[in-house]
């Protein structure tokens, strides 16, 4: 595929995605504000921010980096060892062989232990990556967190092990959303996003006017519900499409659901161990990511500095500001990193790529940025005068009438650095070689250093 159809899919990608996504979240915007009528702060407080925390927690450690590594390069790959990759599937030939991932960075703080007594048999051993961080996350959230009160918010454990699981469902789903990304399936991905999304909320709604007394399963339902058919949409449409006739002119890479799973392949590594060090250098990167990204919630989660109240309240600000972020700027940031990692050829000096790729690389990048810029400024100007008239058509005088409008107003302001710095971003880790990734580590380390002294 040439450059161009590359710019011409990831467009259609990223505006199909903002367009469809507006579409449905304008649905379930709706759906949300008739639930807070119906629901405490407190129950808000706990769900979407100390639950929702573990669940992304989760997912983000056990997939951003394979997310990257894997989306970088051509199609035109061995996609069994980028399957076994994703699958965190090692192996090993030969007696008591001690693995700790690569040079043990992989796996950090996990010994994985292998032994044959015939070294012409193999030993495959998946580590389950996102369940191994699913049960140590748990552990903390029911061992080390704070309890709320069982009188207002009922069935506390349950709630923890719900979006524990539901990370872990999602996670089952992580080849075949690889293989759609790579391979630009534009509909798929934003369908079953928003299907799930709509399930999800219309269960919500349904429980919380039938059964309020049922407390946090309304939501543990509702967030297993969503995974399940994220998954769900993603392995019917694989298992319809792979051997079909259209699979077969595309000349797609995987023929059987079976290959999807982790295969060993005679006389080669079970791994591409440049992708795979390359995942660990994302890795140190996306850790970092994660404790900025959602840096507050941490806060409020492990610190107790607002009660469960004051954290829903805080959380349904936080959401109506990053409306925009997670619309428009997020679909442009993951359908361009696709975009720019295809055309631009990761370590390699730009003098000696092609000079046609590069100009349209930069002319993407420069049109990208005008584009967030103009919804950035625009937001900020219409956000900061309308906030506290937003906050009362949402959720009524329980927004509007104590601090949220002046933290609604707070965010307007940072939207507009949202809408710089996610493009620059996706461009800069979509280029950078595994140096410059572990580079980039090192810088945020020692900015942390200085924060702390």
């Amino acid at each position: 595929m040439g450059s161009q159809d590359v710019l011409s899919e990831t467009t259609r990608l990223a505006s199909s995605s903002a367009l469809l996504q507006i579409l449905f979240r304008v649905i379930t915007f709706g759906l949300n504000a008739f639930t807070l009528r119906y629901v405490s702060k407190e129950m808000i407080g706990l769900v979407n921010v100390r639950l929702t925390l573990l669940y992304s927690t989760i997912v983000f450690l056990a997939r951003e980096a394979f997310r990257r590594a894997c989306l970088s390069g051509s199609t035109k790959r061995n996609w069994t060892k980028t399957i076994n990759l994703l699958w965190l599937t090692l192996k090993t030939k030969t007696q008591g062989i001690r693995l700790n991932g690569i040079n043990g960075y992989l796996i950090p703080s996990l010994k994985v232990f292998f032994r044959s007594t015939d070294e012409k048999c193999c030993t495959r051993v998946e580590v389950p990556l996102g369940l191994c961080w699913s049960l140590f996350l748990g552990w903390i959230w029911l061992q080390l967190l704070e309890v709320p009160d069982p009188n207002s918010v009922p069935y506390y454990k349950i709630g923890v092990v719900a979006f524990g699981l539901s990370a872990v469902v999602e996670l089952l789903g992580e080849p075949f959303w690889v293989l759609a990304q790579a391979h630009l399936f534009i509909r798929l991905k934003v369908i079953a996003e928003s299907l799930s999304i709509i399930s999800k909320c219309i269960l919500t709604v349904i429980l919380v006017v039938l059964y309020p007394q049922w407390g946090l399963y309304i939501f543990s339902l509702a967030q297993l519900l969503y995974t399940s058919i994220l998954v769900l949409c993603y392995v019917m449409y694989f298992m319809k499409f792979l051997g079909s006739p259209e699979a077969k002119k595309k000349s797609f890479p995987v023929s059987r659901m079976t290959d999807l799973l982790p295969n060993l392949i005679e006389d080669q590594t079970v791994v591409d161990w440049k992708e795979a060090r390359l995942t660990w250098s994302f890795f140190k990167q996306s850790f970092l990511k994660q404790m900025l990204t959602e840096g507050e919630r941490y806060v409020m989660t492990f610190l107790n500095v607002l009660n469960f109240g004051d954290q829903g309240v805080y959380d349904i600000v936080n959401n109506l500001g990053s409306l925009v972020a997670r619309f428009i700027f997020l679909p442009i940031e993951e359908s361009f990193y696709i975009f720019f990692a295809k055309v631009l050829e990761r370590g390699t000096d730009v003098k000696l790529q092609k000079q046609d790729d590069i100009a349209m690389a930069a002319a993407v990048l420069e049109s990208l940025l005008k584009l967030v810029l103009l919804v950035g400024l625009s937001i900020t100007v219409f956000g900061y005068a309308y906030s506290q008239l937003a906050l009362d058509i949402y959720g009524g005088s329980m927004l509007s009438s104590g601090s949220g409008p002046s933290l609604l107003r707070c965010y307007s302001l940072y939207v507009l650095l949202l809408a710089v710095n996610g493009v620059t971003e996706c461009f800069t880790f979509a280029s950078m070689c595994k140096e410059e990734v572990d580079s980039f580590c090192q810088m945020y380390n020692m900015h942390f250093k200085a924060a702390d002294s």
